[in-house]
C-alpha cells in the first residue's frame, strides 16, 4: 500500500472508530470538510502541520496514520450519513 493510501485509510479508520464525522474532523483541524474526502479518496496531498492537527484532534500519535493493516482485514466502513435523532428527555 502507498503512502496516500495508508494515510486515507487509517484516517478513516481512525476517524470511524471514534464516531467523527468529516464535517467535525474539517471544523475542528480547521479544513474544509471536502479536504478531508479528498483525503480518504487518496486525492489530497496533506502537510505535516496538518497532519499534526488531524492526529490532535482524533487524540492519536502522528504514526497511527502509517500503520499497516493485517493483511485481509476489511475496508474501514464510513460512518452512517445524516444527523442523529436528538433523544427527548424522560
Amino acid at each position: 500500500m502507498d503512502g496516500l493510501a495508508l494515510l486515507a485509510w487509517n484516517l478513516r479508520r481512525l476517524r470511524a472508530e471514534r464516531g467523527v464525522s468529516q464535517e467535525r474532523l474539517a471544523a475542528d483541524s480547521g479544513v474544509d470538510r471536502a479536504y478531508i474526502s479528498e483525503l480518504e479518496r487518496q486525492r489530497g496531498n496533506p502537510s505535516l502541520p496538518l497532519l499534526d492537527r488531524l492526529a490532535r484532534v482524533l487524540e492519536v500519535p502522528l504514526v497511527e496514520f502509517f500503520v499497516e493493516p493485517p493483511e485481509g482485514t476489511e475496508a474501514p466502513r464510513p460512518l452512517q450519513s445524516g444527523r442523529k435523532r436528538a433523544t427527548s428527555p424522560r
